[in-house]
């Protein structure tokens, strides 16, 4: 491309939070735009915020869609470049349907235009073709229940047949809100569809609050997989670069500079020799670098394995160039090195191992690879399902497992298992749990106003609003911590409870007999965890509605199940649990 692309995502304007974000964008789209001069930018989803000023609730606010709109016409950024801004899934919050009068999008973005598609940028000297995956709910539900995109089978074969269509050009840039790994979408999948193309630009993840400041992989068959870090708080946007039909890229911090970028040679890491011309490397004459800042470039200094190469001159713009000789660099890796200084002082280094044979390897970072290239919604599913069967399988196989005579000073392993087979024999305990565990998997967790206006059912298979299905993915993983730290230690303390009772213990005595500080600690887990649900069911209420906390069964129904087991254990008659007690107490003599 004669000029690259910038790329910009999860600019989230807010009308509650961080006062600086909306002018720091604005003056992106003045200045940084002026500088860079980009032939095209790519806004990839979560334009707005459309959060509720608590953070818990979720809606479509028109001033944010406003103040997006007043800053692309008051910079005049789309007299300067194609602006293409595509929704994410904070701006599918709580609508119903496409045509909404509170899709905001249809009306104040640059695109206007809801779905995926196919946009063909013409230059000189051919054609790249860009793809837009949408993969945003319709109908959109309030947070959570969108964090995953979906796409279902009419979609695919649109995007199956833009994929053949862009096989004409140079190059392809497929690009979506979310990665591939949080897509939901039926055979042959979303990877398979794109693997014609160089990349996949997405965003959508947010550094994961920092812990992942580069998220980068590559598909089996080539695909680079790129999400970019947010606007929101680290100010990050990215450049891309064909240059000479090689894609070169690097992701940049806002008012840092100068910017510095290497397309000649380019990194050997995102190198795909399926779709690029990688032995245009060692034919080069120059290498090429672009140099970019406010003030203007002094010096663009060259450095290959720590030996300085010269200064490269500028051509035009911001391209500057050095002579070399590729050959003395035709085996294994090597590192190049660019420091570039401008008139006011300020200085940027930029670096890459590069190598010219390529049947060397060099693999993406671990984390990375599996945070983007692993299907989590498949993960989660069938975590939450082996799960649920563990604790079932412990309910049915102790209900029904004959109980072992206790031996004398039983130990940990063996009074674990005593107070198995006293929870699983104990009928009020044993069908609640297993009901709970069943009803986890199967029954409504709550009813509510998923979507204003219109009343939905979560599952843990998926949500049902406004005669729509929505296939489960974040349900899985909700539900997964619904076990690990819910029902599971719930049958854990009322296991223990019973034990004590065995003892001969009431609740008075067993905090004066028992290890006073384990006694405590435990039932301090159990109060902290019993918090939580109780703050799922504000949560609930917050979110989607009074009708959703009276109707939740696994949340404000569940907190008075688990009082109402907690007493039952420390009230059950004696008589009940007779024949463990005079067994204990046999074994505590002997």
């Amino acid at each position: 491309m004669a000029r690259g692309l910038l790329r910009v995502s999860d600019i989230h304007i807010s009308r509650f939070r961080d006062p600086k974000r909306a002018p720091d964008f604005e003056k992106f789209c003045s200045e940084t735009i002026d500088i860079i001069q980009p032939a095209l930018v790519l806004a990839t989803g979560d334009l707005t915020d459309a959060k509720t000023r608590d953070k818990l609730g979720s809606e479509q606010v028109e001033v944010e869609w406003k103040t997006y709109q007043s800053i692309l016409k008051r910079s005049r950024v789309m007299e300067k470049t194609k602006w293409i801004d595509i929704k994410g899934n904070h701006d599918s919050f709580n609508i119903p349907h496409l045509d909404s009068v509170r899709n905001y999008y249809r009306k104040y973005s640059a695109w206007r235009k809801d779905g995926s598609f196919h946009y063909i940028h013409t230059t000189s000297f051919g054609n790249y073709s860009f793809i837009c995956v949408d993969a945003t709910l319709s109908p959109g539900p309030k947070r959570p229940y969108n964090f995953f995109g979906i796409l279902n089978m009419s979609q695919m074969k649109e995007l199956s047949l833009m994929a053949t269509e862009s096989l004409h050009s140079n190059h392809t840039i497929w690009f979506g809100h979310f990665p591939t790994s949080t897509i939901i979408s039926p055979t042959p999948g979303i990877r398979t569809l794109m693997s014609s193309a160089t990349a996949y630009l997405c965003g959508h993840l947010h550094t994961m609050g920092g812990l992942m400041p580069v998220l980068h992989s590559q598909h089996r068959g080539g695909t680079l997989e790129l999400e970019l870090g947010d606007w929101m708080d680290n100010r990050r946007y990215r450049i891309l670069v064909f240059d000479h039909d090689l894609l070169s890229f690097a992701d940049l911090n806002f008012e840092e500079w100068p910017v510095v970028l290497i397309t000649n040679p380019k990194s050997f890491l995102y190198s795909s020799s399926a779709h690029e011309p990688l032995v245009k490397i060692i034919y080069s004459t120059h290498i090429r670098i672009l140099a970019f800042s406010p003030s203007v470039i002094i010096s663009v200094k060259v450095y290959i394995d720590g030996v300085h190469l010269g200064k490269a001159h500028q051509v035009s713009g911001p391209l500057y160039v050095l002579q070399w000789s590729p050959q003395n660099y035709s085996e294994g890796f090597h590192h190049i090195d660019v420091t570039v200084q401008d008139a006011s002082g300020r200085i940027s280094t930029q670096g890459h191992i590069f190598a010219m044979e390529e049947n060397l390897s060099l693999r993406f970072g671990f984390w990375p690879s599996v945070i983007l290239l692993t299907d989590h919604y498949v993960l989660a599913r069938v975590l939450f399902g082996l799960i649920v069967l563990i604790q079932i399988a412990l309910l049915v196989i102790f209900r029904y497992l004959q109980k072992p005579a206790l031996k004398e000073k039983p130990g940990l392993l063996t009074l674990t298992s005593y107070s198995l087979h006293v929870f699983s024999k104990t009928n009020t305990f044993y069908y609640s749990i297993l009901v709970l565990n069943l009803y986890t998997i199967l029954g409504p967790w709550f009813v509510g106003e998923l979507i204003d206006g219109q009343v939905g059912a979560c599952f843990s298979f998926g949500v049902f609003v406004g005669g729509s299905f929505l296939q489960g993915s974040l349900t899985f993983v909700v539900g997964i911590l619904q076990m690990l730290f819910f029902n599971l230690p719930l049958m854990a303390y009322l296991c223990w409870c019973l034990l004590l009772r065995c003892q001969g213990h009431s609740f008075r005595s067993h905090i004066r007999h028992v290890r006073h500080l384990m006694a405590v600690l435990v039932h301090l887990a159990m109060a902290l965890l019993l918090a939580w649900q109780v703050y799922s069911c504000y949560f609930l209420l917050r979110t989607y509605g009074t009708l959703a906390f009276f109707l939740s069964p696994m949340r404000t129904w569940l907190v008075a199940l688990t009082s109402a087991l907690m007493y039952k254990t420390w009230t059950l008659k004696s008589s009940e649990l007779r024949t463990y007690i005079v067994e204990m107490k046999n074994c505590q003599s002997s």
